[in-house]
């Protein structure tokens, strides 16, 4: 029995941790607290700092970002969440292609200004072939970043950046 409340304790706990350590949403869905959000919880508009422990310029898996409001200096603004319609999953970097070429696609509507004249740049999240087998994972996710790599203040949205 008491086994049982130990593991009864610890899941709670780890309930309880996850609880805090999640960002919160307003009733609109904005962020208004900072924290973890789900890779498949990622929203338009939401905004996010990259990870300190990625590597810079390559591939990582992404279960979920570091979630803060868009008030606060921030690294990333998502601006387009999708599903591929893809009947399979494309060969070598097929994938890579099609997620920056939609997103590319998404660009100027959102920043109000070209990709190629824009201090902007692009930064795809799409899946894996694992998570393509796996997970039925389909959802690609285009978020824009500063070329410089400062912290973007407010939204990027209609600003011509």
């Amino acid at each position: 029995m008491k086994k049982l409340a130990g593991y009864v304790a610890i899941a709670l706990g780890v309930v309880g941790v996850n609880w805090f350590m999640d960002a919160k949403r307003d009733e609109t869905g904005a962020l208004v607290s900072e924290g973890n959000i789900d890779a498949f919880q990622i929203r338009v508009g939401d905004c996010f700092n990259d990870a300190s422990t990625a590597p810079t310029g390559e591939e990582s898996t992404v279960t979920g970002v570091h979630g803060v409001p868009c008030s606060q200096p921030h690294d990333n603004e998502v601006y387009a969440v999708f599903d591929l319609e893809l009947t399979a999953f494309p060969e070598d970097d097929g994938m890579a292609q099609i997620a920056f070429e939609s997103c590319y696609d998404q660009f100027q509507s959102f920043v109000g200004r070209d990709y190629e004249s824009s201090a902007l740049d692009i930064l795809t999240l799409y899946p894996s072939q694992e998570s393509w087998r796996r997970q039925n994972d389909r959802e690609v996710v285009c978020a824009v970043y500063d070329v410089s790599l400062s912290k973007l203040e407010g939204s990027a949205k209609g600003r011509a950046l």
